[in-house]
């Protein structure tokens, strides 16, 4: 890299704030570009201006930063799309996502985790089991943490648990995990992408850069990610919760259940867990193939599963009122998690808050599980009345329309009673009313326990 020319980071979020304080360690001239001016902290901006670098915003600022640019680190929040990334490619500088660089600081080993829904907890299994190698280990990506700083604390024989979305792998090239798991595949970020093939595609990257080396961990219960294999030149190595595989991870009357190559293993039951639905299963048997692949003991995974609880904002608990259970689930931002949180609560007698930041993605399949499983739906934010819509047509009945967060929490706790149990599953963004989903969780549980003081 010539000394005249600099790297900018486009995005001052989490991953670009990340990627720019690593660039600027490794000596790279390094600017942070926002498209809007932001706050940033000051000793990262004293960094940035010690290696000739600093902070620009602005169309305008941008058009400076530009000849001097040989690299740009997109953050996630910025699509692929955008005006500026294509006048950038259009004059052949380099675009490649904030993962991408991790993944080119780092000659360790890497577990990603992709999907619609569960990456996250399955995430965080992985990262549980990780820590019981005799190696350094670290959590990183889509989780909240900066996929390029978390590396940097890793020795080459290191693993790293990288929770990918499909915004950071837009950008991704020579990409190439260990293990590329694939969750699901369902209806999300059609603002983003507008096509589920688009979508899908963006997907598929996580596994496109694998060799016979690698192993591909893909879903048998999703008929779009199991035709995936396919397309992988990994090892593949599915899962599922509905069949007993030849070979792979799946569950045996509740037990979880390793086959590959001549061996099979038990590692342990459903019921010896504190998690609960189906969706959860899946994750579970993600995790394992994860904790298997890297060589994590048999001992060792069941011990994490057993001692493991749901993470924040993921069908938390929050506290028992009356007699009536309150559950964080604010995680829950596109239907197919909402369904899934749904259906997790088998007898069903639901008291349903949704709404938020609409994605437009379609409500009929929610709506027909609603009326199944909620005896009250609560509806709040810019989704209101889309939703609202949704629901008479598909004819339920008891639909509640609140102005805000506190009404909606208020009135659940009106009008909830034993065996009824009270749901956040916004099915949708938080951007109308908060900054994101955790604030909203956070918000949520501050209110129940408001409630019973």
């Amino acid at each position: 890299m010539t000394e005249q020319k600099s790297v900018m980071v486009y995005g001052a979020g989490i991953s670009g704030r990340g990627a720019a304080e690593v660039l600027a360690q490794h000596g790279k001239r390094v600017y942070i570009y926002n498209d809007t001016d932001c706050q940033l902290d000051a000793a990262l901006v004293q960094q940035l201006e010690a290696v000739g670098g600093g902070f620009v915003c602005g169309a305008e600022a941008f058009g400076k930063l530009l000849p001097q640019t040989e690299l740009i680190v997109l953050s996630p929040g910025v699509p692929a799309d955008a005006e500026n990334v294509l006048l950038a490619e259009k004059k052949g500088i380099e675009v490649i996502s904030e993962v991408e660089l991790g993944y080119r600081l780092f000659g360790g080993h890497i577990a990603a985790i992709t999907g619609t829904n569960g990456k996250t907890t399955t995430t965080t299994l992985v990262g549980e089991m990780l820590k019981r190698l005799d190696v350094p280990s670290a959590v990183g990506g889509n989780i909240g943490l900066a996929l390029s700083k978390e590396v940097e604390q890793l020795s080459e024989n290191g693993w790293l648990a990288a929770e990918l979305s499909s915004f950071q792998l837009e950008k991704v090239q020579s990409f190439c995990p260990d293990i590329a798991v694939v969750l699901n595949l369902t209806p999300d970020h059609m603002e983003r992408h507008h096509t589920m093939e688009a979508y899908g595609n963006a997907k598929k990257r996580i596994f496109t850069q694998q060799g016979p080396e690698q192993v591909t961990v893909l879903n048998y219960d999703d008929p779009e990610v199991r035709g995936w294999a396919a397309e992988s030149k990994g090892q593949i190595c599915f899962f599922s919760r509905k069949a007993a595989l030849e070979q792979g991870v799946f569950m045996q009357n509740g037990d979880f259940v390793i086959k590959w190559k001549d061996e099979a293993f038990k590692v342990c039951n459903i019921k010896e867990m504190h998690l609960f639905g189906g969706h959860n299963e899946e994750n579970v048997l993600a995790a394992i193939a994860c904790g298997f692949f890297a060589g994590v003991s048999i001992e060792d995974m069941a011990d994490v599963l057993r001692n493991f609880r749901s993470i924040e904002h993921r069908l938390e608990y929050v506290a028992t009122i009356k007699g009536v259970p309150y559950y964080n689930d604010s995680k829950a931002t596109n239907t197919d998690s909402t369904i899934k949180a749904l259906e997790a609560f088998a007898d069903g007698h639901i008291i349903l808050l949704a709404g938020g930041h609409d994605k437009m993605t379609p409500l009929e399949p929610m709506m027909e599980v609603i009326k199944s499983k909620v005896d009250v739906l609560i509806l709040l934010g810019e989704a209101r009345e889309r939703f609202n819509e949704a629901a008479i047509a598909c004819g339920i009945e008891h639909i509640v329309l609140v102005d805000s967060f506190e009404e909606a929490v208020n009135k659940a706790y009106e009008l909830a009673a034993p065996p009824q149990v009270v749901l956040l599953s916004p099915a949708c963004s938080s951007f109308d009313m908060f900054k994101n989903y955790p604030e909203r969780g956070r918000r949520f549980k501050s209110l129940v326990h408001g409630l019973a003081e």
